[in-house]
């Protein structure tokens, strides 16, 4: 079981393991949120310390620095490639060529730019431990959201998706990853957790169902532009509550 949960975070960070393939990820896909939780707990030790040294914005640069290290930025470029799948014009074929196209389009990239502001404007709103919370509970929801739609969604396509969506549609691994995510966002977020996974989670069926009225379904890229915009979204709410 530790080597499968090895080769979770291996997929999820750029922790190295040598028996990490697709179809066992795909299989234990229901533990991202562990994952989230991880990094939740290293990224965000690390903000709250820096907190109480230097400039909230500062902090934040060095957080988001630290997410893309973590993270390898596979899941950003997912997002970059989600924008230019949905601002092109056409059929639903179309759109997923231009997600595959290896070139970022000027949609990706306003995406991203747009995204990352968002990051290191949100979390430089918060110092201290609650910016040790946001971080936490943000990373725990934008796996979750995920584990999410892989379990309601369809795939659009035949590609790396394909073996996380077949092999979450079961009803037993969503109520153990759910429980997984609640147990933290309760404990430590109360009210304003609970909140957040509401939001994170109606948040998720929006983007399931733009992507299956764009694309006919889900890809590798939509899963992956989900987890940050739904880190993103959680920050938000966060910090407005």
């Amino acid at each position: 079981m530790l080597k499968e949960i090895g080769s979770v975070f291996s997929f999820l960070t750029i922790i190295p393991t040598s028996n990490a393939n697709l179809e066992t990820v795909a299989k234990y896909m229901y533990l991202f949120p562990t994952v989230g939780i991880a990094i939740g707990l290293l990224v965000g030790s690390l903000g709250f310390g820096l907190s109480f040294f230097l400039d909230p914005l500062i902090v934040s640069l060095l957080v988001v620095a630290s997410l893309t290290l973590i993270t390898g930025i596979h899941h950003t470029d997912g997002l970059g490639d989600f924008a230019d799948g949905l601002m092109t014009k056409g059929s639903k074929e179309k759109k997923i060529k231009a997600m595959k196209d290896l070139a970022t389009g000027s949609a990706g990239v306003v995406a991203i730019v747009l995204y990352l502001v968002g990051l290191i404007v949100a979390i430089s709103l918060s110092t201290g431990f609650q910016l040790f919370l946001a971080i936490l509970l943000s990373e725990i929801v934008a796996k979750f959201s995920m584990v999410l739609m892989a379990s309601i969604g369809k795939s659009a396509s035949i590609g790396s998706n394909s073996p996380f969506i077949e092999l979450m549609k079961n009803r037993k691994k969503l109520a153990v990853t759910t429980i997984i995510t609640l147990i933290p966002l309760i404990i430590l977020g109360g009210t304003t957790g609970l909140i957040i996974f509401a939001i994170g989670t109606t948040f998720t069926l929006f983007l399931v169902a733009m992507s299956t009225r764009s694309f006919g379904g889900i890809t590798g890229d939509v899963l992956g532009a989900t987890n940050e915009l739904t880190r993103l979204a959680s920050l938000l709410i966060f910090v407005s509550i």
